[in-house]
Formats: C-alpha cells, sequence, structure tokens
C-alpha cells in the first residue's frame, strides 16, 4: 500500500505546483504552458513514455510496473483548463491573467495527478501500466470527447479508466460516487424567433417577437412540469434572450439561448423531442417562425457498477468507509469524463474540497489541504487495481 509519509512529504511540492498553475490559468485547448510543465515534469519523474498533443494539447504518461504478468492498463485522468471569470480573491497566488481563473480546482486535480505520477514512478509497487492522463478544454470544449477520437484508449491499451474531482461542501478526507448516472447529460439551443417588425405604437401591423418568445419560454417549462416523470429528473433552462435595442420598434427578430440536463438517455429523448414541438407550434400559433439548433453535448457521466465499487472499495481503504458515500445524489452539472466512460469502463469520484467557495465562483479556490488525499487515492488505485504477486 502507498506510503502515507512519503506522500505526505511530497505535499508541499505539489502545493507549489498547484499555486502556479493557479496563478497562470488557461482556457480550453489553450493550455500550451500548462501542458508543457505538466510533460516535463513527467519527463523528470521517469516516466516510460511522455506523449503531448493526444486531443491537441493532453498528455500522457506511461508508467510501468516492476512486473506485467497482469497485463492490466489503468488510466487516471486529471483536467487542466480554467474557466472565463474575473478572480476575486486576495491570495498571494491569485491569477496573474485578467478574466481567467481556475474556478474549478483543476489545477489542484493536475497537481494531485503529476504528484501520484511521481509516486508511482519511484515506487512501481504494482503489476501492469498506470496511464496518466492530462486533458485540456472540460469546461465546454470536450476535450475528452478530443482525446478518445484521437486513439488514446487504443494506442496505450486502456482497459479501465478513472477520474476524480473537488467537490467543496463535502469534509476533506471524504468521497462521493454512485453507480449509475453521476452527472447529467448537457445539451444546449439556440432559438432564433423571426416574425415581422414594425412600430410599437401600431402591434397591430406587426408580429410581436417579444410576445412570441415569452409564450415559448413559459410553455418550455411545461416540459419539466407536466411531460417528465415526477421521479426522473429534468432541467430546461432558457439563460438568454435577446429582442430589440430601442423603447419604439418591435423587433423583428428574437433569439433565446440555454441548456437542458438529463440522466437517462430517455429522458434525454423526451426533452429534445416536446422541446422541438413547442418552440415550432408555439411560433407558428403566433404567425412566426422559429430556427431551432439543438445540440447534444457532454453524456451523462455513467458510472459501470463494477468499476464503482472498486473505486469506492479504495477510498474506503484510504480514510475509512464511514467516509465514503456510495450513494450520493446525482448531479445536474455535465463533465465530459463522460466521453471516456463511453469509451472504457471506469468510474468518476468526488473527493471533498471542504468549507469553500462553490465551483466557478469567483472567490473559489482549491484546498491544498485535499492534496495527500487525492494522492494516495491514485496511488492505492493503482496498486490496488494491479497488484504485485
Amino acid at each position: 500500500m502507498p506510503s502515507a509519509d512519503r506522500i505526505a512529504a511530497m505535499t508541499d511540492e505539489i502545493s507549489a505546483w498547484r499555486r502556479d498553475f493557479h496563478a497562470n490559468p488557461e482556457l480550453l485547448y489553450d493550455v500550451h504552458r500548462t501542458a508543457g510543465i505538466v510533460a516535463e515534469k513527467l519527463k523528470s519523474f521517469g516516466c516510460d513514455e511522455v506523449v503531448p498533443g493526444i486531443g491537441r494539447t493532453g498528455v500522457v504518461g506511461v508508467i510501468r510496473g516492476r512486473t506485467n504478468a497482469s497485463g492490466k492498463v489503468i488510466g487516471m485522468r486529471a483536467d487542466m483548463d480554467a474557466l472565463p471569470i474575473e478572480e476575486q480573491t486576495n491570495l498571494p497566488y491569485r491569477s496573474k491573467v485578467a478574466g481567467k481563473m481556475h474556478a474549478c480546482g483543476h489545477d489542484g486535480h493536475t497537481a494531485m495527478l503529476l504528484g501520484a505520477a511521481k509516486y508511482l514512478a519511484e515506487t512501481r509497487d504494482f503489476d501492469g501500466t498506470a496511464v496518466v492522463i492530462f486533458q485540456p478544454a472540460e469546461e465546454g470544449g470536450a476535450g475528452g470527447e478530443a482525446m478518445v477520437k484521437d486513439g488514446m484508449m487504443e494506442r496505450f491499451g486502456i482497459q479501465e479508466v478513472y477520474g476524480m474531482h473537488n467537490m467543496p461542501g463535502l469534509p476533506v478526507g471524504a468521497f462521493a460516487l454512485r453507480p449509475g448516472p453521476l452527472l447529467a447529460a448537457a445539451d444546449r439551443f439556440i432559438v432564433t424567433i423571426e416574425g415581422r417588425g414594425g412600430h410599437a405604437a401600431k402591434p397591430h401591423e406587426t408580429i410581436d417577437t417579444v410576445l412570441v418568445t415569452t409564450h415559448i419560454i413559459t410553455a418550455l417549462q411545461s416540459i419539466v412540469s407536466r411531460n417528465a416523470d415526477p421521479l426522473e429528473a429534468a432541467v430546461v433552462s432558457v439563460t438568454s434572450i435577446h429582442a430589440g435595442e430601442t423603447f419604439n420598434v418591435i423587433p423583428q427578430t428574437a433569439q433565446i439561448k440555454g441548456t437542458v440536463r438529463t440522466l437517462t438517455p430517455a429522458m434525454r429523448d423526451l426533452c429534445e423531442e416536446r422541446f422541438r414541438a413547442i418552440v415550432t407550434t408555439v411560433a407558428q400559433a403566433f404567425g412566426a417562425s422559429a430556427a431551432i439548433e439543438y445540440n447534444r453535448g457532454y453524456p451523462i457521466t455513467w458510472n459501470h457498477p463494477e468499476q464503482t465499487a472498486f473505486a469506492a472499495g479504495v477510498a474506503g481503504e484510504l480514510v475509512g468507509a464511514e467516509k465514503v458515500d456510495t450513494a450520493v445524489p446525482p448531479t445536474m452539472g455535465g463533465e465530459d469524463f463522460s466521453f471516456m466512460l463511453e469509451a472504457r469502463p471506469g468510474a468518476f469520484i468526488f473527493v471533498g474540497n471542504g468549507d469553500t467557495a462553490g465551483l466557478h465562483h469567483p472567490a473559489y479556490d482549491f484546498n491544498d489541504d485535499v492534496i495527500p488525499v487525492g494522492v494516495g487515492y491514485w496511488a492505492r488505485l493503482a496498486e490496488t487495481a494491479m497488484p504485485l504477486r
């Protein structure tokens, strides 16, 4: 089993890496600095292979155990990108880049997996191959999908894949996960309503796109309240409305944007079907037309039962079974680790970040007290999945 003392001794160094990433955030696929540091460190650790440029700017490191009688290959993934948010903290390592910050803890995820890679490359107390995956563009860019489409699973022979994300509000030293749906499918829509513009004093001569838009928004709420099974989760949120520029003109066009979140394939299909029907027919009822762009985004993050039980057991051995919630309620947030779970069996787990600001909040900061817990989890997972005989 991993040496807690060795991991504890590495914590300050890993924290320094994390704070450097935090001070220098990068967005989506433009993570060249972060990916370069990751690749450089993996090489310095003595990884057997270090391959940059997977999924455009992703980095993969290969660490072979002392033996390989098992032939097992386990993938472990961290995300590297930040968010387009202006940081509102007074931290000494606060973001140096205006309008960008690590508001989701990917700086911590990257640093912890780097720490685990260093530990595993030093000890190699396992029988098989550990593959560490550093992914770009989790925040809306589908970097996980890009790495999968780039042939990562086949190229490195990955048989199972595991991911981890911090969770504010969950105590440090605690974990949470569940089999089946853990995070929602995240779909997006843009609807452009075309009517007949004109003078606001003569509404009878127009087809009022503002009126049409408000009726569409109201009717869309019936999908969740009247079409979805009350025992199943679904969210339909209109998050942007644009129509007109001044006070005395009824606009020719209007546009709404938003998101649909679901936890089952059947509900995902139902929501899209009803969305299209409602938007089209409500617009037609007022004499307007509606052009719909409906894009299916990240799939449901679906934990495979066998691998979920294994991950829960690893976490329980590390912190005690009583600190591992194996039936945490799903969240309607999205996560592009879902693409990797579609490609290979595996599990995604939450690790407690303590009492901090929430994810995507301008005052958020990853809690460095989580570092030995996360590194210990990764090291134990590799050694438990591929034990030396």
